[in-house]
């Protein structure tokens, strides 16, 4: 076994979404850095940023109601919505950069237009649905939301849910024609193919082992060759965790201060996935519905077309599962080896606090295909069991930590956490995750290079014109950035 010692300025580990944006922006800032990235896999995008384990919505809000919280007084609380709904519209921004630029090609590769649908049933979930679209269709972020409870309008809408529809349940749905369907692994391959041209280090079936910071600040990273047993030491003066679940381990062997109190709780999903073209044929949108009680938020089911590799295909999902490895190429002693000293409290804490979710999980498990089709059935009613199949889908970590809810708070979004002296970031936790993946790494940036961010900013501006601005204090330039974006990435066109 031989070991050889390398310096470089960035050390991106985890060739996901994450680190592929993050190390898109900094070659456009900074492009004399030197940056090498390390992934223990064969190839990029091939964990949670790959097309068959996550959900491949463009997350704006639209559609996922668990980002519209009712309130006790029946009033809905848009102020999430709102949020997730502009770090989109980021994302969209810097993806045309790069289209414009002719720094990634063919966006039809990997965003697609797609309307997004939410549906309800049952008088209480239609009046939620109705008070929530009341308080989304006069923004200007949800331009174009319509709202029915009309049956034949539904029909024209979602033509293949309708079909044997019991009739005298109450049932609503709102449609938005500017949703998107994106396939993050194939967005995760383009940048990465950038990068190299742009004299990236991508360092491929490379894991790293271990991780140390020197009297002077910079990181020490082993890094072992998985096919020969190589090792490597690789020093740099900032590194990021782009390593999806396995992050977590990397954070708690940093020994910050900051990784510590925090756990994370591992929660996999299936995915049924339809074989017969004519049943695909017959649904065009994303629809989402209402997560049953104890669900974690991932769980949201929906019924969704996909476009993998330019083809249509039809899920519908997910069904929670439990392992407790934190990737799917994961170790079964991920989630025992990643409790510690620290972080014992917090996650028993977390576990007497999550009973609903821990009964919710033990049922999907145990739960046959034959019951996993009548939950579909509550969507599409007619559906048959010989024309669907089982999809295994990505393994997500949901971050546990103290807040001031108390003791072992389930986190349910993306977090970012990072050393004071900003030498180190790490992304933890899911959805909304990849569709937000620029405002993330804006706010790694902003954390981690204060010294360099003003010099950076007309940059910035070139790439996302609305940096720095609030869009709903300028509705003009949501229209604008809505036009642009969409006629790059060709949104506007008709499938």
């Amino acid at each position: 076994m031989s070991e050889t010692h390398k310096q470089t300025d960035v050390i991106l580990i985890g060739a996901g979404i994450m680190s592929a944006t993050l190390g898109s922006m900094l070659k456009e800032l900074a492009p004399d850095w030197d940056i090498t990235v390390f992934e223990k896999l064969g190839s990029a995008g091939e964990e949670s940023s790959n097309e068959w384990n996550n959900a491949g919505t463009g997350h704006s809000a639209l559609c996922e109601l668990n980002y519209t919280k009712e309130l006790p007084d029946g009033s809905i609380d848009i102020s999430k919505a709102l949020k997730v709904n502009e770090e989109f519209q980021v994302s969209k921004q810097f993806w045309a950069h790069l289209v414009n630029s002719n720094l990634i090609s063919n966006p039809q590769d990997f965003i697609m237009p797609l309307p997004h649908m939410s549906l309800v049933q049952g008088q209480k979930n239609v009046n939620f649905l109705k008070n929530r679209f009341e308080a989304l269709a006069s923004n200007p972020l949800f331009k174009g939301m319509e709202y029915t409870e009309d049956t034949k309008e539904l029909t024209e809408w979602m033509p293949l849910i309708m079909q044997e529809r019991q009739q005298g349940v109450p049932i609503a749905a709102t449609k938005i024609d500017s949703g998107t369907d994106v396939n993050f692994g194939a967005l995760t391959r383009k940048l990465f193919e950038h990068l190299e041209e742009q004299n990236v280090n991508v360092q491929y079936k490379h894991q790293v082992d271990n991780l140390t910071q020197t009297s002077d600040g910079s990181w020490q990273v082993k890094v072992r060759n998985v096919d020969n047993g190589n090792v490597e030491q690789h020093t740099a003066k900032f590194v990021f965790l782009g390593a999806g679940g396995g992050s977590l381990h990397l954070l708690q062997k940093s020994g910050i201060p900051e990784g510590k109190h925090i756990g994370g709780f591992p929660v996999s999903g299936l995915f049924l996935s339809c074989n017969n073209p004519d049943v695909i044929e017959q649904h065009h949108a994303k629809v989402y519905g209402k997560a049953k009680v104890g669900a974690p938020p991932m769980s949201v089911p929906h019924l969704d077309t996909r476009f993998i590799n330019n083809q249509k295909s039809l899920l519908f999902g997910p069904y929670a599962g439990f392992s407790p490895k934190f990737l799917k190429t994961g170790s079964m002693l991920d989630l025992i080896s990643s409790v510690k000293p620290n972080n014992l409290f917090t996650m028993l804490s977390a576990g007497a606090k999550n009973m609903p979710l821990t009964k919710y999980l033990i049922e999907q498990v145990m739960s046959s295909k034959e019951q996993r089709m009548e939950e579909l059935r509550e969507f599409v009613p007619n559906a048959k069991s010989e024309d669907w199949d089982i999809v295994v889908a990505g393994q997500r970590v949901q971050v546990i930590k103290d807040t001031d809810d108390g003791k072992g708070t389930l986190q349910f979004g993306t977090e970012v956490v990072n050393s004071e002296d900003g030498s180190i970031a790490a992304l933890l936790g899911a959805s909304p995750g990849a569709s937000t993946a620029v405002s993330v790494m804006l706010e790694v940036m902003e954390n981690c290079f204060p010294d360099h961010i003003k010099e950076w900013e007309p940059k910035i501006k070139k790439m996302i014109p609305s940096y720095g601005v609030r869009l709903l204090d300028h509705p003009e330039l949501i229209e604008e950035i809505h036009v642009t974006t969409s006629d790059t990435l060709g949104l506007e066109r008709e499938i």
